[in-house]
């Protein structure tokens, strides 16, 4: 490529363009996950639509690789690449909300702090992940699992319109009613199919939750979890609960006999009527051993949607593996148990997400997210502040994904997962990877998105 086509790019954006030379590149290749060292080329920090559709057009005419960034968050480090071309859409982070007509209008760089800050003064939501500096973006176009999945279904399930940068440089609407088959593919099929600036949501009332975590000794995990296994598949919907193992953080509020302990519990998610919260958790705990820390209370939603940000900063080194889950079998649990006992850092874990309830409403083919019969999304990782101990978090979440994945199905959420290939990506989509293979040849007939989890463009 010569140097005049980067100047013709320079010169058509209204935003920066990031050299290898400039001062802050090393900055603004940064992602999340300080386990990614990618070296794009250039990177295109666009300002506004018309700098996206420029970027799109520049890098198909010049046979890039192209990467699409907005929050950075994605496991794998998707939102960068290796000698290309990385669109940065966190210039485009604008949020209009519409309390009348229950909707928000969330451009695609912005996070989900941002989202939630700008719905929670009308007592809205939307249904977002667990942590706030989670781009809107990637989370969104890969389903979108978090504490209100249970009552108001997955983010995809709350997406009422998005518009977007073909391949080929066009603009246009993707909802029931324009586009309607690429609508139905971005609800779940990733970046596969374009560039989204800007999604509209129906928004939730949802203000002041009663949540918060609960965790037990590990001596009393395996009867917390056998309860539990039971428990949330026939609450209430306006209950969520996901289960984890911590190591206690040396600060408070967590009590300080319990620093640094290993512990295992369930997050709580309340948002049925505030003075029914305490009630509700209390007859959950007459039925259970007494929990070391117990931390539930009324909390603004926004609050808890941000609890676990100081604890995850970014640049921390983070390994990813991850399953759906049908059915928890006692033999799962003491594996998960035995496993669990060994968390290798402070920030290494294992969540299981329930996903039934509203998530179960829609049928398998209705969006490109197929698993609407699996019970709990489960992902493992080992998270370590400390590049020396890469290896060490690796090696334990692959070996507890190995022992656990037999009792679990074949796919997997794909906000979760590494590189894994194409025959792991076929058995997520399941009977939609077809039909999503026929949709990114009509949009995206030679790839261009590819950095992600890929759907190759079907065969003519």
């Amino acid at each position: 490529m010569e140097d005049s086509t980067v100047k013709d790019l320079k010169a058509g954006l209204l935003g920066r363009l990031i050299q290898q030379t400039d001062e802050d590149y090393n900055e603004a290749r940064k992602v999340y996950n300080g386990m990614i060292d990618k070296h794009p080329r250039m990177i295109a920090r666009c300002e506004d639509v018309a700098d996206v559709v420029f970027a799109v057009n520049y890098a198909r005419e010049n046979n890039m690789l192209v990467a699409i960034k907005g929050g950075g968050h994605n496991g794998a480090g998707l939102g960068m690449c290796d000698d290309g071309l990385v669109i940065d859409l966190s210039r485009l982070d604008s949020v209009r909300v519409d309390p009348d007509r229950k909707t928000a209008r969330v451009e695609g760089g912005c996070t989900w702090r941002k989202v939630d800050h700008a719905t929670h003064t009308f007592g809205l939501a939307v249904p977002s992940g667990i942590i706030s500096s989670t781009g809107v973006g990637g989370l969104t176009l890969g389903g979108g699992i978090g504490y209100l999945s249970r009552r108001y279904g997955l983010t995809i399930d709350n997406l009422l319109e998005a518009e977007m940068v073909l391949a080929n440089g066009s603009f246009v609407r993707a909802s029931e009613s324009e586009n309607a088959d690429l609508f139905w593919a971005i609800r779940g099929g990733g970046g596969n199919f374009g560039v989204v600036t800007s999604f509209l949501f129906k928004l939730h009332p949802v203000s002041i939750d009663y949540a918060g975590p609960t965790l037990w000794e590990m001596d009393h995990v395996k009867q917390v979890m056998q309860w539990y296994r039971e428990f949330i598949l026939k609450a209430p919907r306006e209950l969520n609960g996901f289960f984890a193992f911590v190591q206690v953080p040396p600060v408070e509020p967590f009590p300080k006999e319990h620093h640094l302990k290993i512990l295992g519990g369930i997050i709580w998610c309340y948002t049925g009527p505030l003075d029914k919260g305490a009630q509700v958790l209390k007859e959950i705990k007459n039925q259970l051993p007494p929990p070391a820390v117990d931390l539930t209370g009324p909390i603004p939603h926004p609050a808890l949607q941000s609890m676990f940000d100081a604890l995850y900063p970014a640049g921390q080194q983070w390994y990813w593996k991850a399953d759906f889950v049908e059915k928890l079998s006692d033999e799962a649990i003491d594996l998960h148990i035995a496993h669990g006992r060994n968390l290798p850092s402070m920030g290494s874990s294992m969540h299981l997400y329930p996903i039934n309830g509203a998530v179960h409403d829609v049928k398998s083919d209705a969006t490109a997210w197929s698993y609407r019969d699996a019970n709990w999304a489960e992902v493992i990782v080992g998270v370590d502040a400390d590049p020396a101990n890469r290896q060490k978090i690796t090696d334990w979440t692959r070996e507890y994904y190995d022992a656990l994945h037999p009792y679990c199905s074949e796919g997997a959420y794909i906000n979760f997962m590494m590189e894994e290939g194409d025959e792991r990506i076929r058995a997520t989509y399941r009977g939609n990877y077809d039909k999503l293979a026929k949709i990114k040849r009509k949009y995206d007939p030679d790839n261009l998105f590819r950095v992600n989890q890929n759907i190759k463009p079907a065969m003519a």
